[in-house]
């Protein structure tokens, strides 16, 4: 894996916190499809990647705000564990127009990283299985791979089985 830093005007808010960071990544862009309504089956198509190693970040309300949950894009949340891996009673999901203006991301492409304020994190135990793992690098059509450990490291995720499929 080789560090890309700003390559091609491709710099975002969450590739400047893995280059500020120093950790090693590399940045995947695909055509993105303005019709695509499963953006993380859609960037796994293009990029012939496997579903499983695919990860899609979804912002979940629970009772101390807003967290983040990154889970493989061939299941789904699972809001029970979520809300357990975070100490909450209870999960649901967000509104999407808070979720874009608290991240600053838009759906789509919105990036565990480089938020406008950290929020908490977890991310599906799946994903430590894997040497590499992709989401995305904070806008549609273009996704980070990196080692799993470094996601969680920087962005202090908890790891937890909050994925289901179906």
């Amino acid at each position: 894996m080789s560090k890309s830093r700003n390559k091609g005007g491709q710099g975002t808010p969450a590739t400047v916190a893995l280059a500020k960071a120093g950790i090693d990544f590399t940045l995947h862009p695909y055509e993105h499809d303005a019709n695509a309504q499963a953006y993380g089956e859609e960037a796994a198509d293009a990029l012939g990647v496997p579903y499983e190693r695919i990860f899609k970040t979804l912002v979940a309300e629970v009772e101390g705000g807003l967290a983040v949950a990154v889970v493989p894009v061939a299941g789904k949340l699972d809001l029970k564990a979520f809300a357990a891996a975070l100490g909450s009673k209870r999960a649901a999901m967000a509104d999407a127009a808070k979720v874009e203006r608290v991240t600053g991301y838009v759906v789509g492409g919105i990036s565990p990283l480089g938020q406008r304020r950290p929020l908490p994190t977890v991310v599906d135990a799946s994903a430590l299985g894997f040497e590499t793992i992709y989401f995305s690098a904070g806008r549609r059509g273009l996704q980070i791979e990196t080692a799993p450990a470094e996601l969680v490291r920087l962005t202090s995720a908890v790891t937890a089985p909050i994925g289901k499929t179906g």
